[in-house]
């Protein structure tokens, strides 16, 4: 079956990626083929480069319209930690997220050196599989990208409060 494929065309969009990652655990691959880390990590970068517009559309959507365009968001590509880990990190920084001293809203694409395949993460939030292989892939994920996004503004409300938020001071929204 083509990693894009989940049989099944009553699966939502949405959950293609979740069966796409069950099959793998099932199968001992990662997009129904790849075995090898270097297999899986060229699969990785791939899946990143599809991610990328995605990523910043869900950070672009917070910015503009809860940050009223105040933020800046920085991509780092796909880099190698110490220990073998490989990531790749989308952020929204914004002045009065710095002000406050709270980390950035970030998505990460999570490859850990001993994991089966690679995960999407917030900077607050826990582990949602990646199994993206194409563009459709990666467009289907845009959902899970702006919850995560939003889930990782809610958090850092509470590690700080409501006002590192602009609209919520300067009005514009009801």
């Amino acid at each position: 079956m083509p990693p894009t494929q989940t049989g099944n065309p009553q699966v939502l969009a949405h959950l293609r990626g979740l069966v796409r990652h069950f099959a793998d655990l099932r199968d001992g691959t990662h997009g129904g083929a790849a075995v090898s880390r270097c297999e899986k990590e060229q699969l990785f970068a791939l899946a990143v480069s599809y991610l990328d517009p995605h990523a910043r559309q869900a950070l672009s959507e917070l910015n503009d319209v809860l940050l009223l365009g105040t933020g800046a968001i920085v991509a780092s590509g796909v880099t190698r930690r110490p220990g073998g880990d490989v990531t790749a990190v989308w952020t929204l920084g914004w002045p009065e997220q710095g002000e406050a001293g709270v980390p950035p809203i970030t998505l990460e694409a999570f490859f850990g050196h001993n994991f089966h395949h690679p995960h999407l993460r917030g900077g607050t939030l826990g582990d949602w599989p990646l199994n993206v292989f194409s563009a459709a892939d990666a467009a289907a994920e845009l959902p899970t990208l702006q919850t995560i996004a939003s889930a990782e503004l809610h958090n850092l409300v509470f590690r700080s409060d409501y006002r590192i938020v602009p609209v919520t001071v300067r009005g514009g929204l009801h």
